[in-house]
């Protein structure tokens, strides 16, 4: 958010998509807290961790220690957000939503690098923060050593054993990981809502005060901001909201119902000021309780007893164990907690599941014949949305291509040159080779060998023109053999970073692009060192520096009509144009045709694309949420791409001709790329008897007033489509003992006859639907003295007049 050259040229930009005070009003509109996490070192997978480029250029600067230049920046920028926090009255003391604060980021993972210096850094951070007056307190997470006037919080997939540095100070768990990211290449993690909701409850049950989902919103790394390297594009991060904003259920509906239950125990968590009473409840049980009076476990709970909560877990990853609590029985399921609202009556289980599986779909989007589409634009007039001949093309020059390029006898560090205005950096030399050197070559049937000491993250070797060669990785080795000519040969290494560095210690000195020494070897004198030869350096790439991808720069280059010999061509920048039929939905580019660069929508960077293909192993069948969970127990994807589909923001979009621009570097075919619309299209569901009654039903007044009791109020099935869709048919409805999953339920022996109809009737039409699992709503009872379970599977469709009606 503050772009500029060094401590004489500061200026911010809190524009368009950074507009942080716009976001922070939203957020209070809303009914919500805010949490403000300043850092500015913010990690993410967000490229150099959320600093600015330039800040490594600056004469003495070391980051993240006690280094005053360093400082002086960080305080600048700290004090800056502070400042126009004050200034629109956003803090909770001025009416606004922002009631915490936090400096740095996750530095106790690294503080030990940087030694005495790192210590002095986190008392100076502290100190600094605190002197801006923001009236709020401030956190620092994964910092055991945080002053006593800053709150120590813990980030992880669990935090239930964590507690601060002193006992006044509040358990807050800044990130609860429910999910990861993902990498070029690589398998989707995945974790289980199971899992999930069993470490917030437990976080809770043993004295949490705040929990923080990270992520709870998917989120879409556009144009350059990936980190890395090597994160993808997509930061959908398995969020109970995906990118494209829709549910991700059952995720979303198993915290929503966990979150309102532990609302139902508010009275309690509030009032006990002292930690909460323990029982052991057997070998690996136990229960917490918030309770206005001591309690004994053995004996009942007193009648005039009205704030009282009850958290029972079973830790046990292997089997379910009956325990007793107060005079009741109760049985906890294999790693669960249930939680007790009044100490005696179950209001939720994190292993009992009754959320819809939401089961999204991509298709390819229905259109029309453009009559706007000019010459060379996209005709768009199919149900399965490939693009034509309209397409439009222009060669990407190999190396040299404008008078800003620059030699030096010594090879440069990548960032040095680039400043990371573009991912893409050229070196270029030039190797004379004698006629013996091609007869020895000959006589010993040997090629010479290019060799670069590592690189980072990827490299291509063109020869005289031509790509010959390449790699990818974190600091690894390039070899190539190299087929020269006699005479003058063109050498062209072509740098590209996806994503600079966003975690660790000392990240302004880890760089990029290529580590010296550079050499050829094979010759018949011995080998060549190039490293201290003369390197032509040219940054960037032309499309890119002219703006090929906006309106503004189609005039700026040659663009001919794609011709067959065209297709699959590598360094080719392609453009099309397309009208889209008006709605609401959300919309993905495929792009599983396309091999590996850069995408642009009306001049918008949809971000980096790269056809990448995952291990084939890996990923089990099914996944048990039991147990310690990790970012790779419950991989997903193998053996695919890891990310076809990249989200259009709906705002970036026209009603027509809007402007595609492709940069292809590895050779795609573009006439297979698909527009489509992202939507959840089944959904389904399966509720048994025995599941608790919806938590709705203790807000019921007659609750209360002894007029209804829970024991008597059936479980409840909940399904629902996307905003402005309708269920529109039901596929399966059994209730009784039905058989399978998701997508694969068969009727059991148990079956009423009633099912479909009830389910029909209740859902069909409607964008969402309740309904009663008893033997009241589907009587008469298929089979006494049977548990029942109703299960069920529906299609979602917008209605039929939702791509004429709906605004754009």
């Amino acid at each position: 958010m503050y772009f500029g050259m060094g401590m004489s040229l500061l200026e911010y930009y809190f524009e368009d998509r950074y507009d942080l005070v716009k976001f922070v009003k939203l957020v209070g509109s809303s009914g919500l807290y805010f949490h403000l996490r300043i850092g500015p070192y913010a990690c993410a997978e967000w490229n150099f961790g959320g600093f600015p480029v330039w800040l490594r250029d600056i004469e003495g600067i070391e980051f993240r220690t006690n280094n005053r230049p360093f400082k002086v920046e960080m305080q600048r920028f700290v004090s800056k957000i502070v400042e126009m926090m004050k200034e629109e009255k956003l803090f909770s003391w001025q009416g606004g939503p922002i009631i915490l604060l936090q400096i740095e980021n996750e530095y106790g993972n690294v503080e030990g690098s940087y030694g005495e210096g790192g210590k002095q850094y986190v008392k100076w951070a502290a100190e600094m923060a605190l002197s801006l007056g923001a009236g709020v307190p401030w956190v620092m997470c994964k910092q055991t050593d945080a002053p006593e006037t800053v709150i120590d919080a813990c980030n992880g997939f669990y935090c239930d054993a964590f507690r601060p540095n002193a006992y006044k100070k509040p358990m807050v768990w800044t990130e609860d990981w429910n999910g990861w990211y993902a990498s070029w290449g690589e398998r989707l993690p995945h974790r289980p809502v199971e899992d999930n909701a069993f470490a917030v409850a437990r976080f809770f049950q043993r004295g949490g005060s705040y929990s923080n989902y990270y992520m709870f919103f998917g989120g879409t790394n556009f144009d350059r901001t990936a980190g890395g390297p090597f994160q993808i594009t997509s930061y959908d991060y398995d969020a109970p909201i995906d990118e494209y904003g829709l549910l991700s259920e059952p995720k979303w509906g198993h915290l929503k119902d966990l979150h309102a239950a532990i609302k139902l125990c508010e009275p309690a968590l509030v009032t006990v000021d002292h930690e909460p009473q323990y029982f052991k409840l057997g070998p690996m049980q136990e229960a917490h309780v918030y309770s206005s009076v001591l309690l004994k476990r053995n004996e009942n709970l007193p009648k005039n007893l009205n704030i009282c909560s009850a958290f029972l877990a079973n830790i046990d990853e292997h089997k379910s164990v009956a325990v007793k609590l107060f005079g009741k029985d109760y049985t906890l399921p294999a790693w669960s907690v249930i939680i007790l609202p009044d100490c005696k009556t179950p209001a939720f289980n994190t292993a009992q599941v009754g959320s819809q599986i939401s089961i999204k779909s991509a298709h390819s989007l229905s259109f029309s014949n453009s009559s706007t589409a000019a010459t060379g634009n996209l005709l768009l007039a199919t149900e399965d949305f490939s693009l034509s001949s309209t397409w439009m093309a222009f060669d990407e020059p190999i190396g040299i291509w404008s008078n800003n390029c620059f030699t030096e006898h010594k090879f440069l560090e990548h960032l040095n040159v680039t400043k990371d205005v573009s991912d893409y950096l050229w070196y270029i030399t030039r190797i004379n080779v004698s006629g013996e050197d091609i007869t020895y070559w000959k006589e010993k049937g040997i090629l010479p060998t290019l060799t670069v000491h590592s690189i980072r993250d990827v490299a291509r070797i063109f020869l005289n023109g031509q790509l010959i060669g390449g790699t990818y990785g974190s600091w690894v080795k390039l070899e190539q053999k190299l087929q020269l000519v006699e005479g003058c040969n063109e050498l062209a290494l072509l740098s590209e970073t996806i994503g600079l560095k966003n975690y660790g210690a000392f990240i302004e000195k880890d760089g990029a692009g290529f580590r010296g020494p550079v050499k050829l070897i094979g010759f018949k004198d011995g080998e060549i060192d190039l490293s201290s030869s003369p390197w032509t350096y040219q940054v960037g790439l032309k499309g890119e520096f002219k703006k090929v991808f906006a309106q503004v720069g189609q005039e700026k280059v040659d663009w001919t009509m794609l011709q067959p010999d065209k297709m699959k061509t590598s360094f080719t920048w392609y453009k099309s144009y397309f009208d889209i039929p008006i709605g609401k939905y959300t919309i993905a580019l495929d792009l599983g045709s396309m091999g590996k660069g850069q995408a642009w929508i009306n001049g918008h960077g949809l971000g980096r694309f790269w056809s990448l293909v995952a291990p084939s192993h890996g990923c089990p069948q099914t996944c048990n949420y039991r147990g310690a969970y990790n970012e790779k127990k419950c991989l997903t994807n193998c053996g695919k791409p890891t990310q076809t589909l990249y989200h259009i923001p709906r705002d970036w979009l026209k009603a027509s001709n809007n402007l595609l621009v492709i940069f292809e570097e590895i050779g795609g075919n573009p006439l297979d790329i698909k527009l489509k619309k992202h939507w959840t299209s089944t959904i389904c569901a399966q509720v048994s008897e025995t599941h608790y009654p919806p938590l709705s039903s203790w807000h019921n007044p007659k609750l209360y007033s002894g007029n209804i009791s829970l024991d008597k109020t059936s479980p409840e099935m909940y399904l629902h489509c996307d905003d402005g869709y309708t269920i529109s048919s039901i596929t399966f409805a059994s209730f009784g003992t039905p058989n399978g999953g998701c997508q694969n339920f068969s009727e059991g022996k148990c079956h009423a006859q009633s099912s479909s109809s009830v389910v029909s009737e209740a859902c069909l039409g409607r964008n969402s639907c309740y309904i009663a699992v008893s033997i009241t709503t589907f009587s008469p009872d298929p089979c006494r003295g049977t548990v029942k379970t109703l299960a069920v599977q529906a299609e979602c469709s917008p209605p039929s007049d939702y791509y004429m009606h709906s605004s754009f």
